[in-house]
């Protein structure tokens, strides 16, 4: 005989519910587990069932919070949310990330609390009823599944990849304060009240949510910490790439120092400098190796240098708004218009400093090149960088 999915009766009629489960109308709602999901359509059906097994007796729903999956995850879950009233689906169009789509789903909970666990069955969720026994029975305010404490584990991971989890999980503690033993968690629980205190905070980038709302919390979280261990993944592929160091590491500029110069624009100004040392490389080469007139040498080399720097910007700084294709080009030319205006910005700047006021010559070289580098950010992140 097939196994079917649950009618929606088998959770609404007493008389037809399976044994031992729970309706969503014989008491409070207690917990809302939220999902974010990409491309996860295979691990649907088996999360579900795996939650329902261990929050047996428990009152709960899941939030699938889906970024416009390609693969049909959001059609899965809206087929087993028709026939039980347990499941919800927050379909996302047009914007995309798990520490935003956390949010999301979180703030659509009417529950006292929310748990936080991958759509790809890697973190355990037999560890969720003990979760919120804790938050039910003692003063802390969220509850962490940790690899790094004793009995917790990373299963079958290779040494690098433990070494580089230890690694960002050491720098997150050392520029943020987080004493977490493992603030690279994405498996967690919190009271709803505590969560919605924060969020106004929040900064809603990359995908580290935990480390994002213990260093945004207007107040000092209590927590208790779990061991789980890491599984391994077996259906669909890893979310794992650059763009996620990448988010990784704004998120520990805004949250270091991003309270006084947002993190963008630091990311921004260091990929200017990257782009000066790129300057003198081409103009020294044209200058020394092919004898080129220094003008014609500088206009090449300030063009190169341009473009040094909106490729980068492109990977770089601006990761979640990459242009592509023929918007690649586009946004060259914007980039080209703007720099070349915030050139002459510069220069206008640091000569009336200089010949006007009396300011010191390296002083006013560098107010004219904030002042550029200032221009350039704002007039590029709204043009060319523009959503």
């Amino acid at each position: 005989m097939t196994a079917t999915s649950p009618s929606r009766n088998d959770f609404l009629q007493p008389s037809s519910r399976p044994a031992g489960s729970i309706s969503i109308l014989d008491r409070p709602l207690e917990l809302s587990v939220i999902v974010p999901t990409f491309n996860e359509a295979a691990n649907v059906d088996p999360l579900i069932e795996a939650l329902s097994a261990a929050l047996r007796g428990r009152v709960f729903e899941v939030i699938f919070v889906d970024d416009d999956s390609g693969d049909g995850t959001a059609d899965r879950v809206r087929e087993r949310a028709s026939v039980d009233p347990r499941i919800r689906c927050l379909h996302r169009s047009g914007r995309r990330g798990l520490s935003s789509a956390c949010i999301e789903g979180i703030m659509a909970s009417a529950a006292p609390c929310v748990a936080v666990i991958d759509g790809d069955l890697q973190h355990d969720e037999t560890l969720l009823p003990k979760m919120l026994d804790l938050l039910d029975t003692t003063d802390a305010d969220i509850v962490v599944g940790s690899r790094y404490v004793d009995g917790g584990g990373v299963g079958n991971w290779t040494a690098d990849r433990v070494k580089k989890s230890q690694f960002a999980g050491a720098l997150a503690k050392r520029l943020t304060g987080v004493e977490l033993s493992d603030p690279m968690s994405g498996f967690f629980m919190v009271r709803s009240e505590t969560f919605r205190r924060a969020v106004p905070h929040l900064s809603a980038v990359g995908f580290k949510i935990l480390l994002d709302l213990f260093t945004s919390s207007p107040e000092t979280l209590r927590f208790r910490e779990l061991p789980y261990t890491f599984r391994s993944r077996e259906r669909g592929e890893s979310k794992l790439d650059n763009k996620v160091l990448l988010e990784f590491l704004e998120l520990l500029i805004e949250k270091s120092i991003g309270r006084w110069i947002p993190a963008k624009f630091i990311m921004f100004a260091l990929v200017g400098g990257s782009g000066v040392v790129v300057h003198f490389l081409v103009l020294s080469l044209l200058l020394g190796a092919w004898g080129v007139a220094f003008s014609s040498a500088h206009v090449v080399a300030t063009c190169v240098a341009m473009t040094w720097n909106y490729a980068i910007n492109n990977v770089f700084t601006h990761h979640d708004k990459q242009l592509r294709g023929a918007q690649w080009l586009r946004g060259w030319l914007t980039f080209a218009l703007a720099s070349s205006i915030g050139a002459i910005t510069n220069v206008g700047v640091a000569t009336y400093l200089f010949e006007q006021q009396g300011t010191v010559w390296y002083a006013s070289a560098l107010a004219g090149i904030a002042m550029g580098v200032v221009w350039n950010y704002a007039i590029t992140s709204v043009y060319t960088w523009r959503r």
